[in-house]
Parts: structure tokens; sequence; C-alpha cells
């Protein structure tokens, strides 16, 4: 596995963190990678969404007509 070393974290985030593990009974470590997780996981799960309603659809737009509708 990886690892990921993160600097320059406002202390308001690490005081939140620590809060938020400790009410998960987590380590914070635990807590990041959790959240790091479920983010990407749900990012994942939104971007199959769309590419499951784009292939429902007949026509797609060009870019032009994206471009317009921006």
């Amino acid at each position: 596995m990886a690892t990921l070393t993160i600097r320059n974290v406002p202390p308001k985030v690490v005081k939140s963190l620590k809060t938020v593990a400790r009410q998960n009974r987590r380590s914070m470590e635990q807590e990041v990678r959790d959240l790091l997780e479920a983010h990407v996981a749900e990012r994942a799960s939104v971007l199959k969404q769309i590419e499951a309603s784009w292939l429902k659809q007949s026509k797609r737009p060009s870019a032009a007509e994206i471009d317009a509708a921006i």
C-alpha cells in the first residue's frame, strides 16, 4: 500500500478529524483513510450514473451545443 504525507493541514481540520475519529472509535489515520475511500467510491458511483445516462440518450450534444448551453 502507498503512504501519503499531507502537510500544512489547518489545526481546525486536524481537531475535527480527531473528534470524528474518537466518536467512531477509530484512529485519526483510519478515519482519514475511510473518508478518502468513501469520497472516491462516491465519485466513481456518480461517474457511472452519468455514463449510464449518456448511453441511454439517442443523440448526444455536440461540443458546440455544450459550449452554447454553458
